[in-house]
């Protein structure tokens, strides 16, 4: 049996609001750890961002002892077990010890208990199976800590059964082998993958959205979705293209490369349910022609003005993975960081000033600030106030 390490010296486990949450549940008798992701980071000698806690107490009872000690408790999950708990202004999740009672592949009917290892059981992968104590003590009921080391994403128990319990699981093991994986995917979890993936047809677009784009955030994204896509789950989640040598050239940025994955880019707001800003900077990536070094300066800057900074950004970067040049090859580099050496200037004039002017009000405002917009770009963006107004008058 392989020995467990000592998380006792991490300064996030020694945080004083983490240590009143943990003291508070234990003065009433009970007793949290920490669960999943913060131990499987630190494990892993990567940065502990979000610290989350499973507890023998119900939530009841974890909003009474945390309030009597004076902190502040949100009911954010209460059906499933969950409360936030809020220590000198720290939010941590405290989620009641819990096992499946029903399952229907998209969410699950719960009970709460006192076993830890039955908790460890339900949880999707083993490596997010592991509880570490006040004191830094690691506890391991499905082997995570070995599968940590050879970082192998390792379904708990039977893969079959994790993926019924709920289909998204199947993303999950996607996106984390891209994540934290070394090597070929686990066998089995592949297998059942790709045997249940007909159930990725009843999630939710919002739900499909959040795992992918983690997903697409990742170091080992790309080989994943050529993976995905060989093996039949990716034409689940989208029309895609298979531009893998492009998408590897992309910096990690989720939106940028499902504008480069998705054969129809635009029809991925709706497709995924995506934010309005997220949809406008697909559909400007989709709809707009992309600057290349080969314009002279003026041409280059007045697309920037036309565009704007952002949209510029993503076609510089999308037009420089086409092209095959090198990343840092400096004709591409001068070109993507235009914005910051020429921050796009305003028309120096509004209606304002032409009506001050003498203009009388009307639809005839708005098409001489467009003629005097247009001169203004042409001239290269050098007159001022004063020189369009009297162009003006």
């Amino acid at each position: 049996m392989t020995e467990l390490p000592s998380l006792a010296g991490a300064a996030w486990l020694n945080e004083p609001a983490l240590q009143r949450v943990m003291s508070a549940i234990a003065a009433a008798g009970g007793e949290a750890r920490v669960a999943g992701g913060a131990v499987r980071n630190a494990l892993l000698g990567e940065a502990v961002t979000e610290v989350d806690l499973a507890a023998t107490l119900s939530p009841e009872q974890v909003t009474e002892v945390c309030t009597a000690k004076g902190m502040s408790v949100h009911p954010t999950g209460i059906a499933h077990g969950t409360v936030t708990v809020v220590a000198n202004h720290h939010p941590y999740e405290v989620t009641t010890l819990r096992h499946d009672v029903e399952t229907d592949g998209r969410r699950a009917k719960v009970a709460f208990t006192n076993d830890w290892e039955a908790d460890a059981m339900r949880r999707d992968f083993t490596m997010n199976a592991l509880y570490c104590d006040a004191r830094g003590r690691i506890y391991d009921f499905t082997g995570g800590y070995r599968h940590v080391l050879s970082r192998s994403v390792i379904f708990v128990g039977s893969p079959e059964q994790r993926i019924a319990e709920d289909y998204l699981r199947i993303l999950r093991f996607f996106r984390f082998h891209a994540r934290y994986g070394e090597g070929l995917p686990d066998e089995a979890g592949l297998a059942a993958c790709v045997r249940l993936k007909q159930g990725l047809d009843g999630l939710s677009a919002e739900r499909i959205r959040q795992e992918m784009f983690k997903l697409m955030a990742a170091r080992g994204a790309v080989a994943t979705l050529k993976l995905m896509a060989e093996k039949g789950i990716l034409a689940h989640l989208l029309p895609y293209t298979e531009e893998w040598p492009v998408l590897e050239r992309l910096p990690p940025d989720p939106l940028l490369r499902l504008s480069v994955l998705a054969r129809e880019p635009a029809a991925m707001k709706e497709r995924w349910r995506l934010a309005n800003h997220e949809g406008k900077r697909l559909a400007a990536i989709s709809s707009l022609t992309p600057p290349s070094p080969g314009l002279r300066a003026l041409e280059q800057k007045i697309i920037l003005y036309q565009i704007g900074p952002e949209a510029w950004h993503d076609l510089v970067l999308i037009a420089r993975a086409r092209s095959g040049a090198a990343l840092d090859d400096p004709d591409w580099q001068s070109l993507l960081a235009l914005p910051e050496r020429w921050p796009v200037p305003v028309l120096p004039v509004t209606g304002a000033d032409l009506l001050a002017a003498g203009m009388n009000p009307g639809p005839d405002i708005g098409v001489t600030l467009r003629r005097l917009e247009d001169w203004w770009v042409a001239s290269g963006f050098t007159p001022d106030k004063q020189d369009l107004l009297k162009r003006f008058t």
